[in-house]
């Protein structure tokens, strides 16, 4: 099972992180709910897919807005999250249909940013 992780890709001028993340779908009805129970981030849609995509989106908001106001550090070490080697086994949910996305999030060396708009 692929476990919950961050993996980094550079180029030059760029830095893209990819988190990959549980996702929980449940279905009420017609509508479809998401949640990523580390993230306490919900979201839904009219198809599991729908809400897959929701919820991704969110997750990328989320991580973006911390990002901008200077708490992602704090946000991550408040859900509890640590290096890899110390993780502990979390329990399985049985009740939900369970996901894992990948959730990009970019970055931009803001030197080459200001050289790109300047041309």
């Amino acid at each position: 099972m692929k476990k919950d992780s961050l993996q980094v890709q550079r180029s030059h001028d760029a830095v893209r992180f990819t988190l990959t993340v549980h996702i929980e779908v449940k279905q009420k009805g017609e509508w479809f709910y998401s949640s990523s129970p580390v993230f306490d981030v919900h979201s839904q849609g009219q198809s599991e897919k729908e809400a897959l995509d929701n919820i991704a989106e969110a997750l990328q908001l989320f991580v973006e807005s911390c990002y901008e106001r200077g708490t992602l550090e704090r946000a991550m070490k408040e859900i509890g999250l640590v290096p890899a080697e110390k993780t502990i086994k979390g329990r399985q949910h049985t009740a939900t249909s369970s996901h894992r996305i990948d959730i990009p999030f970019d970055l931009l060396v803001a030197k080459h940013v200001q050289q790109t708009q300047a041309h």
